[in-house]
């Protein structure tokens, strides 16, 4: 595919030099060398129809370390099917050489060796560039920029501006449509202020009132782009009350409305369309059986996983393209529309390393001063750490670990919960832990820190009510996050069993005694979706650990044993 091809050329001479230890000490200066603005550029076009897509930004507007996760389990007919590789199996299926950007932008293997040389990646200033690349080769009115999703939550200033920060900055990008899942922590009247406002679409087709079953939102809009009429439907997250609290968006109800779903695309067929684009926050797998049963949608860009694959999956007629989160990439499809079809096309995931692209400076002015008011706090130092801080992945991360270790500490608890929350940066070996890593963790509008007693019994029904969301074999049935990470508590996993089998021998780490049942344990959590709940803000509790500790030393976690994989 040319995607591969063209990036695994612009990364071979810098592969060549790869040492057991990552790159060479000239790795850094080869990397930056063939990863030239360029050569990420560089795409054969196809027709006059090109749709870019971001999504999952997380209000990043800074360039980021991310490591993408060592396990991202499929269960059912997804077992071992892409997106559900990581390291080996992922290089081996994409055909990436060890070592090479490509490797380091889109695995966890090698990490730290590889960020020393390859640096951050992400930056909506480099976004921009890109962007504005793109638009000026193919011309505007051939190109639809499309976002994804989960852009106005994931920093500091996003939460205290209530998601302005990124409405501005998408809105310079020249968005022309989105659809929406954690934008909904904002609360319903935020929203709809928001998308009544905003110069671009906020499509959500699957969304209705509770009371008269009205559509809330626009389901979609038709753009005339490449000669080519467009119908773009939106789906917002279809879990949305259950993943995240009900209490917000209380008169509206979601699904993933699979038969309105099909109306729309006959509608948007008999109105005119030649194609139809899905513009959806289902998550991969759920796409995947959709585009089995929905038939008519020519591109599904897919949201909400965080998946990022260098090629696209075919499911029919239907193409699928994953373009990952944070800002890391954006993706680019050309399309070759003839007789009301697509008769060709080519993609190309666009890796957004910071060092190799300019910053478009507009996009760099505005952000500079979306950030001044916050900039003192945002660089505080809180602590530094000697080990590497991730979160991407099925179970618990060290960004997690550091997090349960502080409820545990500074809420006097014997276990802690943490939510199996996908964004917030990575920190390398030797990086100061400032209150901007943190908050883009931890920035959320219900980040209260809750300390209560559950049983035994209600423990072990958390996780499994989890682990059901999240591996039951029927798509149609997750909700597409990872599991709640825990401290101070151990157990085992097998994701082959049915419901409310995964779960065995809980035990309490600092005695090594089995959790019992009919016990009550001291618990500290955050982000519950209950309405009031009581705590300081989570940032507070680390905040303070992170002053006793000075310096955090974490291994990886081994106290989660999986099977059935």
């Amino acid at each position: 595919m040319i995607s591969r091809r063209e990036f695994l050329q612009a990364t071979a001479a810098a592969s060549a030099i790869v040492t057991a230890g990552g790159l060479g000490p000239l790795g850094r200066v080869a990397a930056q060398q063939k990863l030239s603005q360029a050569e990420i550029l560089r795409f054969d076009p196809l027709g006059k129809l090109t749709i870019v897509h971001v999504t999952d930004i997380h209000a990043q507007l800074m360039p980021l370390y991310f490591r993408e996760p060592d396990i991202n389990l499929g269960v059912g007919d997804d077992r071992g099917r892409p997106p559900h590789l990581t390291g080996q199996a992922f290089r081996d299926y994409f055909k990436i050489a060890s070592g090479s950007a490509e490797d380091y932008a889109l695995t966890h293997s090698d990490f730290v060796a590889l960020a020393k040389n390859y640096g951050r990646m992400g930056g909506m200033d480099r976004i921009a560039t890109v962007i504005n690349a793109i638009r000026s080769e193919r011309g505007a009115d051939n190109v639809l920029l499309l976002d994804g999703g989960d852009t106005w939550q994931g920093s500091w200033t996003t939460l205290q501006t209530k998601g302005q920060d990124m409405v501005d900055v998408m809105s310079a990008l020249k968005v022309d449509a989105m659809t929406s899942h954690w934008e909904f922590t904002l609360g319903a009247e935020r929203v709809k202020e928001i998308a009544d406002k905003a110069p671009f679409a906020f499509l959500a087709q699957n969304i209705r009132s509770v009371e008269w079953q009205e559509p809330v939102f626009k389901a979609r809009q038709t753009y005339e782009r490449g000669g080519a009429k467009v119908a773009v439907i939106g789906q917002a997250f279809p879990r949305t009350p259950i993943a995240n609290p009900r209490w917000m968006i209380a008169d509206w109800e979601f699904g993933i409305r699979e038969n309105e779903l099909i109306k729309e695309v006959a509608d948007a067929r008999a109105e005119g369309a030649d194609i139809v684009v899905l513009l959806s926050h289902n998550g991969f797998d759920v796409d995947r059986k959709l585009a089995s049963r929905v038939k008519g949608i020519d591109v599904i860009l897919t949201a909400h996983t965080h998946d990022a694959m260098p090629g696209v999956l075919k499911v029919g007629d239907a193409i699928l393209v994953a373009t990952g989160s944070h800002g890391k990439f954006v993706s680019r499809i050309d399309l070759d529309v003839r007789d009301k079809k697509v008769a060709g096309f080519r993609y190309k995931l666009l890796p957004i390393f910071s060092d190799a692209i300019a910053p478009d400076a507009a996009m760099k002015a505005m952000i500079e001063k979306i950030r001044a008011p916050y900039a003192q706090d945002l660089s505080r130092e809180l602590a530094r750490t000697e080990s590497l801080l991730y979160r991407r992945g099925n179970f618990n991360g060290t960004y997690d670990d550091l997090i349960c270790n502080a409820m545990l500490k500074e809420r006097d608890a014997e276990i802690a919960l943490s939510p199996g929350f996908r964004w917030g940066g990575t920190l390398v070996p030797g990086d100061a832990i400032t209150f901007e890593s943190l908050s883009n963790a931890t920035a959320m509008t219900y980040p209260n820190c809750y300390r209560m007693e559950m049983s035994g019994k209600q423990l072990r029904d958390i996780l499994e009510d989890v682990a059901d969301n999240i591996f039951h074999p029927d798509p149609y049935f997750q909700g597409g996050g990872d599991m709640v990470r825990v401290g101070g508590m151990g157990y085992a996993i097998d994701v082959s069993k049915p419901v409310n089998q995964r779960i065995s021998n809980m035990t309490l780490l600092k005695t090594g005694q089995p959790i019992d049942p009919a016990r009550n344990y001291v618990v500290a959590g955050w982000a519950s979706v209950n309405e009031g709940t009581q705590g300081p803000p989570i940032w507070e509790v680390v905040q303070k650990h992170l002053a006793d500790v000075k310096t955090v030393r974490l291994e990886p976690n081994a106290s989660v044993k999986v099977s059935g994989a």
